[in-house]
């Protein structure tokens, strides 16, 4: 089966992007290449800070909505707690 993920990039400007996927590695290389995300683009090379796994593309696409309607100190500290890369609560 393939994952669903639900991930934030740190921005070259030190702003963070919420997206989802079902290809991290796919998904990062679009993104620093230009083809990523509108926001992304002028905020190259990107860095995966964090990342969950869904079975499903509805669990990821619904953690998405509610991290990008935490504050950019909630993102913080979410990072922190599961100690960023593939430490999320997911699937």
């Amino acid at each position: 089966m393939k994952m669903n993920y639900t991930y934030i990039l740190t921005c070259a400007d030190g702003t963070l992007y919420c997206g989802w996927t079902n290809n991290l590695d796919k998904r990062l290389k679009a993104h620093n290449s230009g083809r990523g995300a509108k926001y992304t683009r002028p905020r190259r090379p990107v860095v995966l800070s964090y990342y969950e796994a869904f079975e499903t593309k509805a669990e990821a696409m619904k953690r998405e909505y509610a991290i990008k309607h935490l504050t950019r100190k909630q993102k913080e500290m979410l990072m922190r707690r599961d100690g960023g890369l593939g430490q999320g609560m997911g699937g």
